[in-house]
């Protein structure tokens, strides 16, 4: 299934704009879920999109964004902390649920998977939880400036260089992750949670997969990512995640509450005020765009597109409809149609059918004239009535 990322923008508590990416499956949505990046990272980060992207072509919609301070979100960093993670990924949720649709699950790797343990409570619709990498203590990750630990207490803040960028690191961080407590949130959770972990993660040891696995109820799972590093560098490892958190997500997830699809007509709706638009054909879902050239994004056929489309399925089917009644053998056929404007500026429909090479030139022939009488080529020969009516 194709996958279409849409930009989007959202507040946290404070009023700051959260920016961020949603990866939205184009065909029915099974569920729409979260994904929390790693500390100092981005919604960006190569795991983190791949899983997304994965998932989404799985038919699961994927919200991933920006912590507060970090990419193209606003706020400030050293602001920040292990708590305003989690009132994020709310913001996050709210956004979902009045947007779209409640969340049912929540994916977070390294210090994000901490975040989504604690998060998922506060977060009623939230019935799967999946941690990659993630340590069992968010004061695990003060090892990556330990040496200024001190440091940081004297000073409140200080500049930190991690994973070559800058960032000013404070005493209120330091505070918030020694508070937090896992395992009571575990303890005390309703949702369904599996754990991936790699057994030779240099930065997050296994120990913590077993720590936050034990103290789960169940239903639970682990899975083991064996030879995969901390960050998912190799994509058949964060492709492998996405198949796999898929899978298991089947039997506790509810499919999507969109609206029922009508047996009746064609019907189109507009998704983000631009030229993409998803609809219903006689119960079949839809999608329509234009090409980047005149501003769409090119991810599905343009109106003239569907046009074209429909005169060369009525020719191919009206020929197959003929060669079985005059009991005419004939192998597969193939129609190409192009559309563009003649000199005169009038609509012109090119039609080139491939028939087998063996045919009968006479057969052929006769197979040209009878195309010609499809309902759509006589349709568009002939013109129609076209009623426009405003619904009150």
């Amino acid at each position: 299934m194709k996958v279409r990322t849409k930009r989007v923008e959202f507040k946290n508590e404070n009023g700051e704009t959260l920016v961020g990416r949603l990866e939205c499956p184009l065909g029915t949505i099974r569920s729409y879920a979260i994904f929390a990046h790693c500390f100092t990272c981005s919604k960006d980060v190569h795991a983190a999109t791949r899983i997304s992207r994965g998932l989404g072509s799985d038919g699961i919609a994927v919200l991933r964004f920006d912590f507060t301070g970090l990419g193209g979100s606003g706020g400030d960093f050293a602001n920040s902390n292990f708590s305003s993670n989690i009132s994020d990924l709310i913001s996050a949720a709210n956004f979902l649920s009045e947007n779209y649709q409640a969340p049912e699950l929540l994916v977070g790797h390294s210090l994000g998977g901490a975040a989504v343990l604690v998060a998922a409570s506060q977060i009623p619709s939230v019935k799967i939880v999946s941690t990659i990498g993630a340590p069992s203590d968010p004061g695990h990750v003060s090892y990556l400036f330990e040496d200024q630990v001190e440091e940081i207490k004297d000073k409140g803040c200080v500049e930190v260089e991690l994973a070559g960028r800058s960032f000013q690191i404070c005493k209120q961080f330091l505070d918030d992750i020694s508070e937090s407590n896992l395992k009571q949130a575990l303890k005390e959770s309703r949702f369904g949670l599996l754990v991936f972990h790699s057994p030779t993660d240099d930065v997050v040891g296994i120990e913590h997969a077993k720590s936050i696995y034990e103290s789960a109820k169940h239903p639970k799972s682990f899975v083991s990512l064996e030879g995969a590093d901390h960050f998912l560098s190799n994509p058949e490892d964060s492709e492998f995640v996405s198949r796999m958190l898929s899978s298991w997500a089947e039997r506790y997830v509810t499919p999507s509450k969109s609206k029922s699809l009508e047996r009746e007509g064609v019907i189109f709706r507009e998704v983000d005020q631009n030229f993409f638009l998803e609809g219903v054909a006689q119960g079949h879902p839809i999608f329509a765009d234009e090409p980047t050239e005149v501003g769409g994004t090119d991810v599905a056929p343009s109106p003239y597109g569907f046009l074209s489309a429909a005169l060369a399925a009525c020719k191919l089917m009206t020929l197959r409809l003929y060669f079985k009644k005059k009991n005419i053998s004939v192998d597969e056929m193939e129609i190409k149609v192009t559309h563009k404007k003649n000199d005169s500026n009038q609509d012109q429909f090119n039609c080139q059918i491939d028939f087998p090479e063996e045919m009968d030139e006479t057969v052929r022939e006769r197979a040209l004239e009878i195309s010609k009488k499809c309902p759509v080529h006589k349709t568009l020969e002939s013109g129609s009535e076209i009623r426009t009516l405003s619904e009150m």
